[in-house]
């Protein structure tokens, strides 16, 4: 019984089987071809990532300084904060730490 199943036929009928139930679910052509999507640029996205580390950092200040002005804003808040743009830094240090390695080794390859 294994090798029923096992069978290079069994298989491939398996699969046009599948095939056939996928198309008629996405109804017709629509289902072989995955929806064209926008691929976001890298520039962009690193951009993007490090203002909102730059955001976390402002927001971390001006709740600290706030704070001691003596206005009404919870030291947890303030703690939080400050943790939140740490983190966000020292990840992102890492990530241009690493960035950089690559940078050298692909420089330092044989052609």
């Amino acid at each position: 019984m294994i090798e029923k199943v096992n069978s290079n036929a069994n298989i491939q009928a398996m699969l046009a089987t599948l095939r056939a139930h996928q198309a008629q679910a996405a109804g017709g052509a629509a289902a072989l071809e995955p929806p064209a999507t926008e691929k976001p640029d890298f520039g962009e996205s690193v951009k993007s990532l490090l203002t909102q580390v730059n955001e976390a950092q402002v927001k971390a200040r001006n709740m600290a300084e706030a704070y001691e002005r003596g206005e009404d804003v919870p030291l947890t808040d303030v703690v939080l904060a400050m943790q939140k743009s740490s983190l966000s830094f020292e990840a992102t240090l890492q990530v241009r730490n690493k960035v950089l390695k690559a940078y050298e080794e692909i420089m330092n390859m044989p052609v």
